[in-house]
């Protein structure tokens, strides 16, 4: 077994971390460029009759939206201690949110606190499971969200022996094939127009039901880069960044770069672009890609995160509420895949505070049946009036 220290986690585990804070408060484009960027064409988030016709009678952003405010994906606390010679991924995440919605006007801070750690042997020999907790908190001092993200820290060497040239150019696609992905895509698109503002009832959800299927792409470096423009920390002066040295995480000057370095962004601010510079750019660079184990470009884990509660919200409608969820990341999506969501109906209960919750099994996998999230969720339903 190839040495991979991972003790210095210890140093900061259950101490709280330096925060990042937004310099401005939360605008309602912010909330219109996320949605956009995330696939998410719900009306709810965008369309000025359509919300003022809504519970809320104004604009409101999706639950998803909170990590959209972090300044690291919500990673942050799930990569702190050294490990030398070493790459990360984003390997998953828990929600539990609260109630009150991010809406224009909010300030959003989020406090994080590292979490735990434990090492396996995997693929990629010793790997480090590591969590930490983001707890995203509004100015009225209201919990919105907590989320505990898991990175995956794996041994620098390790991470580009397993990629396949074979794998290197994105798939092709006929135009019958993409008028098909386009009826696919349309038929959630439809669901979401005919619930409106109708209430999903508890009652009438059954066991074994199954959600609609979701279908978006293909996946592009356009589109992964639109995704990551929308993430408010990647605007040049929207965060007041904390100094977050990335050597001292046992990066090398070269795989970390000076993303996001408020420093570095004062001086030379170009190099501080993670979509360019530093350990983000394998998104968008497959040459960067390879070095870490894939095969093109990649998305982003907290993309991928958002498109699972995206997925349940949209189901659940304006007067439903995703409460709980896990996403474990078993494979990314790359440039010219396809992504397909679908889920099924687990459980019903009612919890000690007396909602109504639907328990799901969600499932996302790209066109050639690979999987690339899985994982469980609670969703609160309105139960019909007696």
């Amino acid at each position: 077994m190839t040495t991979f220290d991972c003790s210095d986690i210890d140093n900061y585990l259950g101490k709280p971390m330096d925060q990042s804070f937004l310099r401005e408060p939360i605008a309602g484009n912010d909330i219109r460029r996320w949605v956009h960027a995330m696939h998410y064409p719900n009306l709810l988030h965008f369309d000025p009759k359509f919300i003022a016709e809504s519970r809320w009678g104004k604009l409101v952003a999706p639950q998803s939206f909170a990590i959209a405010t972090d300044d690291g994906h919500g990673a942050g606390p799930a990569c702190v201690g050294r490990i030398p010679e070493s790459h990360l991924l984003f390997g998953g995440d828990e929600w539990w949110f609260y109630g009150p919605r991010i809406q224009p006007g909010d300030m959003i801070e989020n406090k994080r606190i590292p979490f735990d750690y434990v090492v396996k042997e995997t693929g990629f020999g010793p790997t480090c499971f590591q969590r930490g907790d983001n707890n995203y908190v509004n100015q009225h001092g209201e919990q919105i969200a907590k989320q505990r993200s898991t990175s995956i820290r794996y041994s620098a060497k390790a991470g580009g022996e397993g990629v396949k040239p074979e794998d290197f150019d994105d798939p092709e696609w006929t135009d019958e094939e993409m008028d098909a992905f386009d009826a696919r895509r349309y038929t959630w698109v439809k669901m979401l127009r005919d619930l409106g503002h109708k209430e999903r009832w508890w009652d009438d959800v059954q066991v074994g039901d199954q959600l609609p299927e979701r279908v978006f792409g293909p996946h592009s470096i356009a589109s992964f880069t639109t995704e990551w423009r929308a993430y408010l920390m990647n605007t040049w002066g929207a965060i007041g960044f904390r100094k977050n040295d990335l050597e001292a995480l046992g990066f090398t000057r070269e795989m970390a770069g000076y993303e996001n370095d408020p420093d570095m962004m004062l001086d030379n601010t170009f190099l501080t672009d993670g979509a360019y510079y530093g350990p983000s750019r394998g998104h968008l660079f497959p040459k960067y890609a390879r070095r870490i184990g894939m095969p093109r470009g990649y998305g982003y884990g907290a993309s991928m995160g958002s498109w699972v509660t995206d997925f349940l919200t949209g189901w659940a409608g304006e007067h439903g509420m995703v409460v709980h969820s896990i996403a474990n990341y078993r494979g990314p999506a790359l440039t010219g895949d396809v992504t397909i969501q679908t889920a099924e109906v687990t459980e019903k209960s009612v919890d000690a505070e007396g909602r109504h919750l639907v328990h799901v099994k969600h499932l996302m996998e790209n066109q050639r049946g690979v999987k690339m999230c899985t994982g469980t969720a609670e969703i609160w339903l309105p139960k019909k009036p007696a």
